[in-house]
C-alpha cells in the first residue's frame, strides 16, 4: 500500500501520520481501493472479540465485552418491588448506558456525552423488544412483589461500534444473572434471605434456589459504515468520524430482524446494500452466539 513518503524511517511516518490527520478520507480511499483498511483488515472482517462472565461480584450478574477497543462493563442489581396493576405478574427492567470521562477524550467532565441517552433507548428498545426476556420470571407473589432488575452498562474505552459492544455486554450479563433467594416475614414483607430478619422472626421461603433467567430470541447487532460502494463492518471511531452514513443491524439468533437503526448520512439508495448487511449480520450472530456460549461453558449454560 503506497502512501506519502512511506519510505523514510521516522520522518516518512510522520508524513504519513500528518496526511491522515489531514485529510482523513483521502487516506482511507488509498486503502479501499484495495478492500483493506489502515490496519489491514478486510472490509467485512470484525475485530477481536471477547466476554467475560462476572467481573463485578457485588452486583447479581455482570459482564465485560470488548470488541476491538472498544469495551463495556455491565452489572446488573436486582431490588424488589410492587408490580404495576396493569402487570401485577411482571417484573420490569432500567436500562442506562454510561460514558464516563476515561473513555474518550472528546467526553468532557460534567457534561454527558450526547449519544449515551441515544444508546440507552436503542438497547431498551432491542431488549424488550426482541423478546428475550419474559418478564414474568422476575414476578415474585402476583401484584406484591417482582424483581426490577437495573441494568448499568460503562463504556470503558470507545472506538466505535458502541452499541454493538453494549449490546452484547447486556446480554452476557443477564446470561450471567442469578436471581437470589427470597422469603416472606410473618409480616408480609418479601425479603432477600441474605437480609437480615429480626430475631425471633420467622419467614417463608418464596424460590427455593437460586436460578437463572430463560433467555429466547437473544440479540446481537453489527455496525457498518457505507461510503460509496464500499460497505466496512465493525467500524471504528475514526471510520466513523470521517464515513457518516451509518447503519445498525439487529437480528436474534434466528436470523429474525429485530430492529435497524440509521442515524444519518446518505440515503439507502439500493436494497441489496441493505440486504447484504442483513447477511453480514447473520454471520456476526453465530459468531458471537460461539463467543458467548465459550463464556458460558464454565456454567454449563448454552444458548438456544
Amino acid at each position: 500500500m503506497e502512501t506519502p513518503s512511506a519510505e523514510g524511517g521516522l520522518a516518512g511516518e510522520m508524513e504519513v501520520d500528518a496526511y491522515r490527520r489531514l485529510f482523513p478520507l483521502r487516506f482511507y480511499e488509498r486503502y479501499l481501493l484495495e478492500s483493506l483498511r489502515p490496519d489491514a483488515r478486510p472490509l467485512t472482517k470484525c475485530r477481536d472479540t471477547s466476554v467475560a462472565l462476572g467481573p463485578v461480584t457485588s452486583a447479581n450478574g455482570s459482564a465485560l465485552a470488548k470488541i476491538g477497543c472498544t469495551t463495556m462493563l455491565a452489572g446488573i442489581k436486582l431490588e424488589i418491588m410492587t408490580p404495576t396493576a396493569e402487570s401485577p405478574d411482571e417484573g420490569s427492567i432500567a436500562i442506562e448506558f454510561h460514558m464516563p470521562p476515561i473513555c474518550s477524550p472528546i467526553v468532557r467532565p460534567g457534561r454527558p456525552a450526547e449519544v449515551a441517552p441515544v444508546i440507552s433507548k436503542q438497547l431498551s428498545d432491542a431488549i424488550l423488544s426482541s423478546g428475550m426476556i419474559n418478564l414474568k420470571e422476575l414476578s415474585l407473589i402476583s401484584g406484591k412483589a417482582a424483581w426490577m432488575a437495573y441494568l448499568d452498562i460503562y463504556c470503558l474505552d470507545s472506538d466505535g461500534s458502541l452499541f454493538d459492544a453494549a449490546l452484547l455486554a447486556a446480554v452476557a450479563a443477564f446470561s450471567h444473572l442469578q436471581i437470589p433467594l427470597v422469603s416472606l416475614t410473618d409480616e408480609g414483607r418479601v425479603v432477600t434471605v441474605s437480609s437480615e430478619l429480626s430475631e425471633g422472626k420467622s419467614a417463608k421461603v418464596v424460590n427455593k434456589e437460586k436460578r437463572k433467567l430463560t433467555l429466547t430470541k437473544i440479540p446481537f447487532s453489527l455496525t457498518f459504515v457505507l461510503h460509496k460502494k464500499y460497505i466496512l463492518v465493525d467500524s471504528t471511531a475514526e471510520e466513523e468520524s470521517i464515513m457518516d452514513s451509518l447503519v445498525t443491524v439487529v437480528l436474534d439468533l434466528s436470523g429474525r430482524l429485530v430492529s435497524l437503526y440509521k442515524p444519518g448520512g446518505q440515503v439507502l439508495a439500493y436494497t441489496s446494500t441493505l440486504q447484504d448487511c442483513v447477511a453480514l449480520t447473520r454471520n456476526r450472530v453465530e459468531e458471537l452466539k460461539k463467543i458467548l456460549n465459550d463464556a458460558l461453558s464454565d456454567m454449563e449454560v448454552d444458548l438456544s
